[in-house]
């Protein structure tokens, strides 16, 4: 759907554009001086705490909060209609929500009184930094826009735009993911490389290592680590430009987008990170080593990232030849496309349980944050979801539950850490654990799960001739083996699955199957008290 503006709709007055601009330019400017903050005048070693998994997360909330605002600026860049009735709406946000930002602001440096290390009095400043940033936020948003103006353009974007939201904001948790992939020796030594040529540039290298990667001008030296190489930045950009490609794929020539976009953002990825270790060293050699060598471990990075995804998005759009028409389309996808529909849930699923498995204590702890995530983003699509065929299968519940028998049956033992954390719970935090356990395992992995492998994988690659449907089985069973720990069990459960969607033409029927396996693996596990069954 294209939504072409009017010209009411377009003729804003310049003051009200203007006024959400400066607002927006104030809000990253507190976010890159809040960090600043705690990074020069406090220190906090998480793993020194009590609560390290609350202390990363806090941590990680400021390069969230700059993602999610650009990613929010390019959705507004690219939505005319959109941003002509959010701007024209941006002019009534009252002083007493600004009164709020700025009270909630202040709150946020409360902790800093406490100067020096952070991390002994972290259980005191939780409460100051939770409330704070609350406040901050709350009375930021509807200081920029009145609730009625943000709702209109949540309609205006459609669910879809609200899951790329989501997963700008746990696009932190994919640079942890990856930093396995850190160790690439030939990218580091190649960035040592141009650090140095750059630096030559400019100033006299007085020590240049290659083999300990060690460099440094005018007594100030510094080791490119692993970290500096740039490929925490190459998987950050692939993830936006591939998050870009499936918004806009109806209006880019999606193959000249893929092999001309992509190389170029992936250079200027790296050459930015250059550009960055550069700078610091110079800064360290002449103006402060402090500066340089906290700048090493700051935001900066996020704040280079979210320039490039700005510049990446503008010059796309900027290009004709990358667009179907010939110009750029003023569309986003919405909650009705099929593809949306089936891939991004099960998308931001992955993504959400990458940073639950990195937060909290035990993965499986964690599950009722994952299971309220996903619960949003399938009401989000429930208007698709239910507007498929469906209809009861004896055979698919009767295929679900041998599914379920064979998992019980093949199951490890239990899991001690996660019976203990369960059993510290009080009764209602258990009971309200146990049902959003069982929602997330009964209802909602198996319509997301079946969405992509059975929806998607399935039926993109079934055709005609044998081989084609041997390759769609093999590769949809083999995805969703890789998926689960149990890869043999999980491979039988994948194949009887895909069977069952084939039979009719229905990936229903295996989601049908689906529901039924967990749920008896659902209610054998609470019985039994062993959540690692599932």
């Amino acid at each position: 759907m294209t939504d072409r503006p009017n010209f009411h709709e377009t003729a804003q007055p310049a003051g009200y554009q203007a006024r959400a601009v400066r607002l927006g330019v104030l809000f990253v400017a507190e976010l890159l001086v809040l960090a600043a903050a705690y990074q020069f005048h406090a220190r906090i070693e998480c793993h020194l705490t009590d609560a390290q998994a609350l202390c990363e997360g806090l941590k990680s909330l400021v390069a969230r909060a700059l993602v999610v605002l650009a990613v929010l600026g390019v959705l507004l860049f690219a939505h005319n209609a959109a941003r002509a009735r959010f701007v024209g709406g941006a002019r009534s946000g009252g002083a007493g929500w600004a009164a709020l930002h700025l009270a909630g602001l202040a709150l946020l440096f409360v902790p800093l009184a406490a100067a020096g290390n952070l991390g002994a009095a972290f259980g005191a400043a939780v409460l100051p930094w939770a409330a704070g940033g609350l406040a901050a936020a709350t009375g930021g948003l509807f200081w920029l826009a009145p609730p009625p103006v943000w709702a209109r353009l949540a309609r205006d974007l459609g669910p879809v735009a609200a899951g790329v939201l989501v997963v700008a904001a746990l696009i932190p948790d994919l640079a942890t993911a990856i930093r396995p992939l850190w160790d690439w020796s030939a990218l580091t030594t190649l960035t040592f490389r141009a650090v140095a040529l750059l630096l030559g540039a400019f100033a006299e290298v007085s020590v240049a290592d290659p083999a300990r990667y060690v460099i440094g001008v005018n007594g100030f030296t510094v080791q490119i680590s692993r970290q500096c190489s740039g490929v925490e930045g190459f998987a950050l950009v692939v993830a936006f430009v591939a998050i870009y490609g499936v918004i806009f794929r109806r209006s880019l020539w999606l193959m000249r987008f893929a092999l001309v976009v992509l190389p170029v953002a992936l250079a200027a990825s790296w050459l930015l990170n250059v550009g960055r270790i550069a700078a610091l060293i110079l800064i360290g050699a002449n103006l402060s080593p402090e500066v340089a060598v906290n700048g090493f471990h700051s935001y900066a990075g996020w704040l280079f990232f979210m320039v490039l995804a700005i510049g990446l998005v503008w010059a796309v759009q900027a290009v004709p030849w990358l667009h179907r028409t010939g110009a750029a389309a003023d569309r986003v996808v919405r909650a009705q496309d099929p593809l949306a529909v089936m891939i991004l849930p099960f998308v931001m699923f992955m993504l959400i349980s990458t940073a639950v498995s990195a937060l909290a204590p035990n993965p499986d702890f964690g599950y009722p944050v994952k299971a309220l995530a996903l619960l949003t983003v399938v009401l989000a699509f429930l208007p698709a979801y239910l507007r498929l065929t469906w209809q009861l299968d004896p055979l698919s519940i009767a295929a679900g539950l041998g599914i379920g028998v064979l998992w019980i049956a093949s199951a490890a033992p239990p899991d001690p850490e996660l019976a203990g954390l369960l059993a510290a719970m009080s009764m209602a935090s258990y009971a309200s654990w146990l049902v959003l356990r069982l929602l997330g395992t009964v209802l909602l992995v198996p319509l997301v799960e079946e969405m992509f492998f059975r929806g998607y994988v399935l039926s993109r690659l079934d055709g005609p001739g044998l081989w084609r449907r041997f390759l769609a089985i093999t590769v949809s069973t083999a995805g969703f083996a890789a998926l689960h720990g149990r890869w043999i069990e999980a491979g039988v459960a994948g194949l009887i699955f895909a069977l069952l969607a084939l039979r009719r033409g229905r990936f229903t029927d295996a989601v049908q199957a689906h529901v039924a396996a967990n749920l008896l693996i659902g209610l054998v596990a609470a019985w039994r008290g062993d959540f690692s069954l599932i």
